[in-house]
């Protein structure tokens, strides 16, 4: 079968479906590819790249409509471009079946089957290599901070120089989902002061990780709403929010929006009112601009001066990095192609009893299939039965359990005792004192290790090895005894295991610096 890969006609998409190292993976699938001339010269992939990739050619957007079996494509097809297909064609990208009813119609009307991106089933684990919102979000949270940063008039980093201070930014991120988390990577690392809210409490851990500060809404409710995305909060939660944010307006210099509700517009986060209260200089990037803004004064596809904030409303943010953004679009595909055609013979089988990619058929020879039914997650393991506790055995008669454990330990402790008292009855004095060490040195260690936790054991093994190598000073002294104790030069048996323990401790202390030296090193940048 033949893959098409047409040029986007959407104004100012700069984006390509597949990309030349991807079509060479494409045919090694068993299919043909097919690229319009000039498609990805916006990415920088020129026709040259894809010729040498092992792709055709062709001049003209209807030709290639007409002569592919499958069309591969970003963004959603106009009706000009559905015109074009060829009747029981396959059409895979980004359609959004829920805001384009008419398209669907037209669609299904052509015979086609249409596979769109966008209604992958993110809740499954082996759709992640599929999931091109992810790879597009991702992208897109990144170009924002640096939309942000080439409006913003000054650092992002905090400096001290001869001509002063300069106090590093402070920036708001709201919404800490793909985008919103590849934000606070991209802050955190020019050097900004980074805060983010979500309404989901489980995502704080992961802001922490990438060096930002989680803003709680003192409210409890929690926010997940499923497939990864964020649910309608309660009218209480809301107002708590819009206090929160208010506060954040007012302290920070760059706010980075992108809340998003799947088939709804974006809710209004920052009023007005918010605007004016912010710094002059201030900036909002707001990332959904293109459902209507988070930012009630946010002009889609426009960067306006409000109040003396600029506030940057495009939509376009994936097309401002085409070849990243390309790049991992494409791959998405291409791993849905490996899904769909697993033989490697150029056929794809649209096998609708797999979850994943019934989730992606909103039309299957005609007929429109969307919305799917939910997938079928793998049941959670069953806990096994907590088994009976054994009854102990009982000694004597009418004792229980209990007193039968006492009465050993109370045996034990006296045989130790008893132990005791005879090496101190017929034991050198010296010697005495040396045991009595020993078992509280015993003792104050094992009370030292078993009571950190766990997550610290292999740190804390590192720096123990190295601190216990005080074994080595007791070697010295037997081998080398202070004439100032009256201490004899030992037998020749003590002096080789006291340079045999000198060997080997001095192993354990350089061993363990140089293992405490190496996990340190894994934190620095």
């Amino acid at each position: 079968m033949r893959i098409g890969i047409p040029a986007e006609t959407r104004a100012g998409e700069k984006r390509v479906a597949t990309v030349p190292e991807i079509v060479e993976k494409l045919i090694k699938l068993g299919f043909s590819v097919a690229v319009e001339s000039g498609a990805g010269d916006a990415a920088n992939f020129s026709d040259d790249s894809y010729r040498a990739a092992g792709a055709e050619i062709i001049v003209g957007a209807a030709q290639l409509w007409a002569e592919s079996d499958i069309v591969f494509k970003v963004t959603v097809p106009t009706s000009e471009e559905v015109d074009l297909m060829r009747e029981g064609g396959v059409l895979i990208g980004f359609v959004w079946p829920a805001q384009n009813p008419e398209l669907m119609q037209q669609l299904a009307a052509k015979k086609v089957t249409v596979l769109a991106i966008d209604c992958l089933p993110r809740m499954l684990s082996r759709a992640q290599k599929m999931d091109a919102l992810t790879s597009q979000a991702g992208v897109a949270g990144y170009r924002a901070v640096i939309e942000a940063a080439n409006v913003f008039g000054r650092f992002f980093n905090g400096q001290i120089t001869a001509a002063g201070k300069v106090p590093p930014a402070k920036v708001f991120i709201a919404g800490a989902g793909v985008a919103g988390l590849a934000a606070i990577g991209a802050a955190a690392g020019l050097g900004a002061i980074v805060r983010a809210n979500d309404t989901r409490a489980e995502v704080a851990d992961q802001v922490k990780s990438l060096g930002g500060e989680f803003v709680k809404v003192e409210y409890e409710e929690e926010g997940g709403g499923g497939g990864g995305y964020a649910k309608v909060m309660s009218e209480g939660f809301q107002q708590a929010q819009r206090e929160m944010y208010a506060k954040q307006a007012r302290e920070v210099d760059i706010i980075i929006t992108t809340a998003l509700i799947p088939g709804k517009p974006a809710p209004r986060l920052i009023t007005a009112e918010m605007v004016q209260s912010m710094k002059p200089g201030s900036v909002i990037v707001d990332m959904a601009a293109e459902r209507g803004g988070n930012c009630e004064l946010t002009e889609p596809g426009q960067v306006v001066v409000k109040h003396g904030v600029t506030i940057v409303g495009y939509t376009d943010l994936n097309s401002r990095l085409a070849k990243q953004s390309s790049t991992l679009y494409s791959t998405n595909l291409f791993r849905l192609a490996e899904e769909l055609c697993k033989t490697k013979d150029g056929i794809i089988n649209v096998n609708m009893d797999d979850d994943a990619i019934r989730g992606l058929t909103v039309i299957k020879d005609g007929e429109i299939t969307w919305p799917a039914p939910a997938p079928k997650l793998p049941a959670a393991a069953a806990k096994p039965a907590a088994k009976p506790m054994a009854a102990p055995a009982v000694h004597g008669h009418g004792g229980g359990g209990a007193p039968a454990s006492a009465g050993k330990t109370a045996a034990i402790f006296g045989a130790a005792a008893l132990l005791f008292l005879l090496i101190g009855a017929y034991a050198p004095a010296a010697f005495l004192g040396h045991f009595t060490v020993f078992v509280l040195a015993c003792f104050v260690g094992y009370m030292v290790v078993w009571n950190v936790t766990p997550a610290l054991h292999t740190p804390l093994m590192s720096v123990t090895n190295a601190i216990s190598s005080i074994i080595a000073i007791g070697a010295l002294v037997q081998v080398a005894p202070p004439m100032a104790l009256g201490l004899d030069r030992p037998d020749g048996w003590i002096l080789g295991l006291a340079v045999v323990g000198i060997v080997l401790t001095a192993v354990n202390m350089f061993g363990g610096f140089a293992v405490t030296k190496r996990m340190l090193s894994m934190f620095r940048k």
